[in-house]
């Protein structure tokens, strides 16, 4: 590295964006991820030792997947080389490769190469590298915020160790927040900064684990507020609010305001409201509520409090929970409008929730009743020797598909626990077994 190099390195240090400057260099500086990188933990130790094979951080924006990588450029003896797929094509790749071999074969140095958006390659360009990450050449380390198994190939998963790093937590991105206000190193502590406790809160809270965003705003709160008679700078919650373009949404992710919200959701919905439903899934969104959490639950709504009512409830309920996984916000909330404004108008019955309780009960109070010897199954050896199946009745002999014989246990003879309701289809649903039942008499 040349002199007008070290100079230029060393300027963009200075003058890069906050959340790149607060990037810990090591292990001990790194916050939240515990899971995978605590004292105990296998990832922990192989950095330490400098012992890595190849790997994939997989999780969301902001949880520090390149941080890790930095920790482990730092940690290492071997030569660390970063590419980003969404520039980089195969004549790096190739130089990058050239450059291992000679590492390898001349000095006995190990390279690792870390490409960032790993599954923006292509399958040539992931087909390209395999056989230099199996005989060793390289030591891969990708970082993605896709689900691997999808997007990465197959025999490169297989290659690999993969780590899913998870949403850093309130309390996590609160120690971040101040470590920024206050480290006059790689922070912002040389510009005598104050920040409320309710500012925090709201950023920590806002940030949905993204250490990323919450950095950007406290960074921005600095440098474009004004110095207060005491000549210092007050982050208020009012500043906070400002830079992040949010206001503060009273919802607490643990306590009482989730419960309330998430419940006045499931009650619109139930209450055939589809204006209130909207309002409460705009109060979770707006207010960082996971979406797969919401979707979860509008997918027991659709069961318990439509049920057979509009069978394809359900069915939409769970086309959303699927979909806001591989969609993701902003898109996704989107999806779940149209979810729960479906569910919300749909005609409703619970005659469904009503037939389990009633049966698990019924299950309780008689214990274990014999099956009817017509139901059993007589395949089985000696199955036809002790009677079983015999006498059964093949419903497809029928007309309407129907015969009158016993299904229920003897001891429960005539129990009804599924009556269905006069609405929605759950009417036709009744007619057709009224009907059924009267022509087979």
């Amino acid at each position: 590295m040349d002199l007008f190099e070290y100079m230029r390195e060393n300027n963009m240090e200075k003058e890069s964006p906050l959340a790149a400057r607060m990037r810990p260099t090591t292990l001990e500086e790194v916050v939240g991820q515990e899971h995978i990188i605590g004292k105990d933990k296998l990832l922990y130790r192989a950095i330490k030792a400098d012992k890595l094979s190849s790997l994939i951080f997989y999780g969301p924006p902001g949880t520090g997947k390149t941080t890790l990588a930095r920790v482990i450029a730092n940690t290492t003896s071997a030569d660390f080389v970063r590419l980003n797929a969404t520039v980089a094509g195969k004549k790096d790749m190739e130089d990058v490769i050239g450059k291992a071999k000679d590492n390898r074969g001349m000095y006995g140095k190990k390279t690792i190469l870390f490409i960032d958006e790993i599954h923006r390659f292509n399958k040539g360009q992931q087909d390209y590298l395999l056989p230099f990450v199996e005989d060793g050449t390289v030591i891969l380390i990708g970082a993605t915020t896709e689900n691997p198994y999808f997007e990465v190939n197959s025999a490169l998963i297989s290659r690999s160790g993969i780590f899913e790093l998870k949403p850093l937590s309130k309390e996590n991105v609160e120690e971040l927040i101040r470590r920024a206000v206050n480290d006059e190193d790689k922070g912002m502590g040389s510009f005598d900064a104050v920040i409320d406790e309710a500012a925090i809160d709201f950023l920590s809270d806002i940030a949905g684990g993204d250490a990323r965003s919450a950095l950007n705003a406290i960074e921005l709160s600095i440098l474009t507020t004004d110095r207060s008679e005491d000549g210092k700078i007050h982050i208020t919650l009012e500043v906070a609010e400002q830079c992040i373009q949010k206001k503060a949404v009273r919802y607490d992710k643990d306590g009482d305001n989730h419960y309330d919200t998430i419940s006045a959701f499931i009650k619109s919905m139930r209450g055939s409201d589809p204006d209130a439903a909207v309002f409460y899934l705009a109060k979770m969104l707006y207010a960082g509520e996971s979406v797969t959490f919401i979707a979860r639950r509008m997918m027991i709504c659709a069961s318990e409090d439509v049920g057979n009512a509009d069978p394809q409830a359900l069915q939409v309920a769970v086309a959303a929970s699927l979909a806001v996984e591989r969609v993701g916000m902003p898109e996704a909330q989107i999806i779940l409008s149209q979810a729960a404004t479906y569910i919300a108008s749909a005609p409703k019955s619970n005659s469904s929730v009503v037939a389990i309780e009633e049966a698990m009960e019924a299950v309780r109070d008689t214990g274990d009743i014999t099956i009817p010897v017509h139901l059993m199954d007589a395949h089985y050896k000696g199955a036809a020797k002790l009677g079983h199946g015999i006498g059964y009745k093949y419903a497809h002999d029928y007309p309407n598909n129907y015969v009158k014989q016993q299904y229920l246990p003897y001891e429960l003879t005539g129990r009804e626990f599924y009556r269905p309701s006069g609405n929605g289809f759950e009417k036709q649903i009744h007619e057709h077994m009224m009907r059924i039942k009267k022509e087979a008499e």
